[in-house]
């Protein structure tokens, strides 16, 4: 895995967990107040609390462990090769509002909104 730090794993597994509705990582909402999202930086979530609700969702389906997501093939074909080694979702249900996927624009970071929503 070389040098890439992990993004922290989540501390409770009940209702408090989110996730990341552009990368799908899963945390507890307190670890996204604390350290924001690993993969997006951009969102800037520790230093603006009402943007953790703004790019997180707490409805999500299924969960998986990546421990090397560029060696995963299962990582592949959820598209978290690029990620950091964490906790992510298979799924969200939510897209982003409309600032924050003209964010990600002006990030040049790709954005893929959920197949159902």
């Amino acid at each position: 895995m070389g040098s890439v730090q992990p993004a922290q794993i989540p501390t409770s597994f009940g209702h408090e967990l989110r996730a990341c509705l552009r990368c799908r990582l899963v945390k507890t909402y307190d670890q996204f107040r604390e350290s924001g999202c690993e993969n997006c930086p951009f969102f800037k979530m520790e230093e603006d609390f009402d943007r953790v609700a703004d790019c997180t969702t707490p409805n999500f389906n299924g969960i998986i462990s990546v421990t090397d997501p560029t060696r995963s093939w299962a990582a592949k074909w959820l598209r978290l090769g690029r990620f950091v080694p964490g906790v992510y979702t298979l799924a969200v249900s939510e897209v982003l509002s409309e600032d924050l996927r003209n964010l990600c624009e002006d990030e040049q970071v790709q954005y893929v909104p959920p197949k159902r929503v």
